[in-house]
């Protein structure tokens, strides 16, 4: 994939995200993240306002990501995303209907990765604080190569999935998920190895 060039804002709005920093409400940061919003709920709106071909569906994702998409990659709409530039795609990615992705706090899917219909990823913690509700803590999901979400599967901020894993459908993932092994459960536990691969790995 090829970056794209970004603008200052963003590169250091991406900078403080990733280094997981607070974004405090009413900051410069929580603006940025705001109007940017903006920005990727038009271009979802435009994908989800009608059929789209998978190269057209493509085209708008590079739009959203702000990346190119692998001709590789499929996603069946509706999809949705309230930031886009913090969402990482590999090759051969699919994304069935009706998935949710917040990735301001950064989703990274690896090569061969498949996401179950109505899965729900989501990078930002508020503050337990009612007070300061409107703080939000980034932490990444990431997703590794091979890996197989079933459907409605929910994924909280900073979990990792290693590769050829299997969650089962309707699960919560709230703690990391070895490599191949197969969780399910709300919150989901690991049941036992895949018989693939060596889940040590």
């Amino acid at each position: 994939m090829t970056d794209f060039p970004t603008t200052p804002e963003l590169a250091d709005f991406l900078a403080h995200v990733n280094r997981g920093a607070l974004i405090k409400g009413g900051s410069s940061e929580h603006q940025f993240m705001q109007d940017a919003a903006q920005s990727a709920l038009r271009i979802v709106s435009e994908l989800n306002g009608g059929y789209r071909t998978p190269q057209e569906i493509r085209a708008l994702l590079t739009q959203l990501t702000g990346q190119e998409v692998d001709e590789s990659v499929t996603v069946f709409p509706p999809f949705y995303s309230e930031f886009g530039m913090n969402l990482r795609l590999g090759k051969g990615v699919f994304i069935n209907i009706g998935c949710r992705f917040q990735d301001t706090g950064g989703i990274s899917i690896g090569d061969g990765s498949l996401i179950g219909h109505g899965t729900t990823l989501t990078t930002l913690n508020h503050s337990p604080d009612p007070d300061r509700r409107a703080d939000m803590v980034p932490a990444p999901i990431v997703i590794g190569r091979k890996v197989w979400l079933g459907a409605a599967v929910t994924v909280v901020p900073g979990v990792n999935i290693g590769d050829g894993a299997i969650v089962g459908a309707g699960a919560v993932v709230t703690r990391d998920v070895p490599a191949h092994t197969i969780a399910a459960g709300v919150p989901a536990k690991v049941i036992r190895a895949t018989g693939f691969g060596d889940p040590l790995t």
